[in-house]
């Protein structure tokens, strides 16, 4: 069975958020490995929960849904982008803003994370329920980053669309960088790490202006009709 390390310290942190915090950290390392063992749908909250040492009324303190605490590692960045989302700057152009700030975010998960993220993936390429709750907090996320723009820019983004087309951009950057990071982790066969993925992601961002300006090769280069 996989253990994962205990989060950096939070001893500068109130005695009942501490506990809170572990509780909710041991939740979502308790769920990952059994789904892991035994799959999704084999394991139900009542069994999560006794393993955990908890009771199911305290997990609804934590967690939604089953969906919430097997995707917690996916969660847990998401989170910290989105509060890094508030005050960008005009004056910035704002892929690189959301660009920094999602690489910020990767950098403030704790020292094992990756590996966290990268079985979580795994798991919710296998898993229908996994992949709808993906979708929905995607969403979330999108109207996060179109929110925060509209903050910034003093524009509603009904009339700009741009700002939307930026939020899109700036997901599908994250999605095709988390793409290439967890293809090379498992072509390597490494566990994940935050490094790595920060360089994906940064590129997929980075490469943005030119796939905007890409034009067909020259010579007949292009896709090939059928």
């Amino acid at each position: 069975m996989t253990t994962w390390p205990a989060p950096e310290s939070d001893q500068h942190l109130p005695l009942r958020e501490r506990k809170k915090r572990r509780t909710r950290r041991t939740l979502a390392d308790t769920a990952l490995q059994l789904f892991l063992q035994r799959g999704y749908d084999e394991v139900t909250l009542d069994e999560l929960t006794e393993r955990a040492q908890v009771s199911v009324r305290t997990f609804f303190r934590y967690y939604s849904s089953k969906e919430e605490v097997a995707m917690a590692a996916e969660g847990e960045l998401w989170q910290a982008y989105a509060r890094r989302l508030h005050g960008l700057e005009p004056g910035r152009p704002a892929l690189e803003q959301l660009r920094d700030r999602y690489v910020a975010a990767i950098r403030e998960m704790p020292g094992e994370w990756g590996e966290r993220y990268l079985a979580t993936r795994g798991l919710a390429a296998r898993t229908p329920a996994l992949r709808a709750q993906h979708t929905a907090t995607t969403e979330r996320l999108q109207s996060q980053v179109i929110e925060a723009l509209e903050e910034a820019m003093g524009v509603d983004s009904r009339r700009d669309v741009r700002l939307r087309l930026v939020s899109d951009m700036a997901l599908a950057a994250v999605r095709y960088g988390s793409k290439n990071w967890i293809r090379e982790n498992r072509a390597a066969e490494r566990s994940g790490d935050s490094e790595s993925l920060v360089r994906e992601v940064a590129a997929a961002f980075d490469a943005l202006p030119g796939a905007v300006l890409l034009a067909p090769a020259p010579h007949g280069g292009g896709p090939r009709s059928g």
